[in-house]
């Protein structure tokens, strides 16, 4: 597991291009047969992958969380952005789809990661935050039949915003959130962008009680996502591939502007859980 510390304002707008990517860009999530994580100090945030290949993969707590299981003083949200895979949670096998989801709650202690076909591997994208109480363990899908384990999304939380003529046309799935799926801290979702559109979360925003990780996918090769961070005033910016996650302070912006269409994967963590506690930036202040 990475460890990656906290960055003050004060000296981020002093750091070269390099130094941004350090802190801030994690690349190389997914790698075949092998479970990455990266620990931040920014709300003791987990962002992590698992990719099982031709053997389940076994998530432990390593020497880093100082627990005897990787979910005892925490809770976890999954996202599947590869093929059809299974993830065991104390015996209970849940099947995941691209784009199904799971939240899994503190204290479940034996948790594996296995992929229908390994040509085709399942990419479990995950976050986790620090946990108080446990919460039911379910299984997180768009659209079918509501059943015991499985919540569907519900349609207030299909959310279409932006317009074509602004570039900013996009549906906003609320995974992970208060009234849907409950959760100590943890908010996670996924925005698609229409084609033709190429900006998210703009006009952009900050929100002092939260910090966010974005996890931007299905671009090809050859296109990118200029992300957007920093104060309002002292912005910067991160060239980001496909499949790459960048880590977003609470004072910081987050928005992106691409080359194409793409996805991208927020998950949030910290004081509160209101989606709309934010704090809007207007275009005209950004510097």
């Amino acid at each position: 597991m990475e460890i990656r510390t906290a960055s003050s304002p004060r000296d981020v707008k002093h750091y070269t291009t390099e130094r941004l990517r350090e802190e801030f860009l994690i690349q190389n999530l997914f790698v075949g047969g092998e479970i990455k994580l990266v620990y931040s100090h920014i709300d003791r945030i987990i962002t992590g992958a698992a990719v099982p290949t031709d053997k389940p993969l076994v998530l432990t707590a390593g020497e880093e969380l100082r627990a005897d299981y990787f979910l005892q003083r925490r809770e976890m949200g999954i996202i599947n952005v590869g093929g059809k895979g299974t993830i065991t949670v104390d015996g209970r096998a849940y099947t995941l789809d691209y784009k199904d989801g799971m939240y899994i709650g503190m204290g479940q202690k034996d948790i594996s990661f296995a992929s229908e076909d390994a040509t085709n591997p399942a990419k479990f994208y995950l976050n986790s935050a620090p946990a108080h109480t446990t919460y039911p363990t379910v299984l997180i899908k768009m659209d079918g039949e509501k059943e015991e384990g499985v919540v569907i999304i519900k349609d207030e939380n299909k959310v279409e915003l932006g317009t074509l003529e602004e570039s900013n046309h996009r549906v906003i799935n609320k995974y992970i959130l208060p009234g849907q799926v409950e959760s100590c801290q943890l908010v996670m979702g996924m925005t698609a962008l229409k084609p033709g559109s190429v900006w998210n979360t703009m006009p952009c925003h900050t929100h002092d009680r939260r910090m966010e990780v974005y996890l931007y996918f299905e671009m090809p090769e050859d296109a990118f996502v200029m992300h957007y961070m920093g104060e309002p005033t002292q912005t910067r910016h991160i060239v980001m591939r496909n499949e790459e996650a960048v880590i977003s302070p609470s004072w910081s912006i987050h928005a992106g502007s691409g080359s194409r269409a793409y996805t991208f994967i927020w998950g949030m963590v910290g004081e509160n859980q209101v989606f709309t506690d934010m704090d809007g930036v207007d275009n005209k202040d950004l510097r």
